[in-house]
């Protein structure tokens, strides 16, 4: 059977294995994003739903197309979404860099193990996803608030007299990002350093080579794909967190995700928000894919 013929019969069943999470994308991102996107260039108004419409029609017949840039051009002149942008990227850099600081020896820890007891530690790191994420960062909550557990507990130590304040605060709110999204550092960089291969380490070592050296020549390099996989895990969801600086930051704790929910639900300006939420994707997914294609291209033969 030539090549040709070949891929012509394998290329259907590549199309089965994709149809299904490229109709998921279609019908739960793709097309709300373009009825986002077509209210972005829409007037506010006080109506059923809150927005002019784009296409009317007149009353000759003939259509007409109105639609307003100054949706996109009020997010440039206040600086409320400036900042806001400003803040998410910087607690979702901040927060992946502690994650992947956390999670990397753990990570590590737990793939060199014994494989019984992989399986345990690995249970350990999924049984919070058991759990409501709601119900979580209200226990966190109440651990770190003033009369708390943490705080309880270290007066009870005479380690400090006061307690200490960090609810409602910057720190709260990358306590609270670092503790819900650990996990999805932990699981990626597990699978990439257990697939390693020990005997070169061993080589290494044979070779005379320190255990430090034998780590940044032989097994970072190596894990870069599960570091790389792990980041963008925990970045791309932190940057649009709401719940998290709700509940535990304060009000300079002024994130996108809180922005959109107030433009949305309190202001009910839904063309202010939908420029939002356009021009926070474009952030967003532009650098990822071109991260993505100058990878592909760094691959090809």
């Amino acid at each position: 059977m030539t090549p040709d013929r070949l891929a012509m019969r394998v290329r259907p069943g590549r199309w089965l294995m994709i149809l299904p999470p490229l109709l998921f994308l279609v019908i739960f991102f793709l097309i709300p994003f373009c009825f986002a996107f077509k209210i972005s260039f829409a007037d506010a108004t006080i109506a059923v739903p809150p927005f002019s419409k784009l296409l009317t029609v007149a009353p000759d017949g003939h259509f007409a197309l109105t639609f307003t840039l100054d949706n996109y051009r009020y997010l440039i002149t206040d600086d409320v979404y400036l900042l806001s942008y400003i803040f998410s990227l910087r607690t979702a850099f901040v927060s992946t860099i502690i994650c992947l600081l956390i999670g990397y020896p753990m990570a590590y820890a737990i793939a060199r193990a014994p494989r019984s007891t992989q399986t345990i530690l690995l249970l350990l790191i999924i049984l919070p996803f058991w759990t409501s994420f709601l119900l979580r960062v209200y226990a966190l909550q109440g651990i770190i608030s003033e009369h708390g557990l943490l705080n309880n507990l270290l007066v009870a130590l005479g380690i400090i007299h006061a307690p200490l304040r960090i609810m409602h605060t910057t720190l709260a709110v990358y306590i609270g990002i670092v503790y819900s999204y650990l996990p999805f550092m932990i699981l990626p960089l597990y699978a990439t350093l257990e697939k390693l291969d020990g005997t070169l380490l061993e080589a290494a070592a044979d070779l005379g080579t320190p255990p430090w050296r034998a780590f940044l020549d032989i097994t970072l390099p190596l894990s870069l794909p599960g570091v790389i996989a792990g980041c963008l895990l925990v970045f791309i969801p932190a940057i649009g967190e709401f719940v998290i600086p709700a509940l535990l930051g304060g009000p300079d704790s002024l994130m996108i995700g809180r922005v959109l929910w107030d433009e949305f639900f309190a202001n009910h300006n839904w063309p202010v928000a939908s420029a939002v939420a356009t021009a926070f994707l474009v952030l967003l997914v532009g650098p990822i894919a071109l991260y993505q294609h100058y990878q592909m291209k760094d691959h090809a033969p």
